[in-house]
């Protein structure tokens, strides 16, 4: 199954730069990969574009996307990690990341076109 969303980070160059560098290798929170992966989530990938973010996420198709991120929102480090970056995201400090992201509908794909 793939997941898509979109969230618009605020419309500063420094802060989507240290926003984009926090999701580096270097320094990306490790239990955070933990919680994405023990979830059942197998990919996830960010795209960016000005101030506009997309996340794609593939999971198992019998991947259930609400009861995972009530999971998730429970796991070490989780509140902290939304909490933190939400200084870069249009958003309040206290939203849930299902109330930050939104998902989008695809409307077409090129399969069997």
């Amino acid at each position: 199954m793939r997941f898509v969303q979109t969230l618009q980070l605020k419309d500063n160059p420094q802060l989507i730069e240290a926003y984009i560098a926090q999701h580096s290798p270097q320094q990306m929170w490790p239990e955070i990969i933990k919680g994405i992966r023990q979830v059942g989530i197998e990919e996830m990938e960010l795209y960016i574009c000005g101030n506009q973010l997309v996340m794609i996420v593939d999971a198992p198709e019998d991947f259930n996307w609400d009861k995972a991120m009530e999971k998730l929102a429970t796991l070490p480090r989780q509140q902290e990690w939304e909490t933190w970056n939400s200084q870069y995201q249009q958003c309040s400090p206290n939203d849930t990341s299902d109330q930050k992201w939104h998902m989008m509908r695809r409307f077409f794909h090129l399969y069997d076109k």
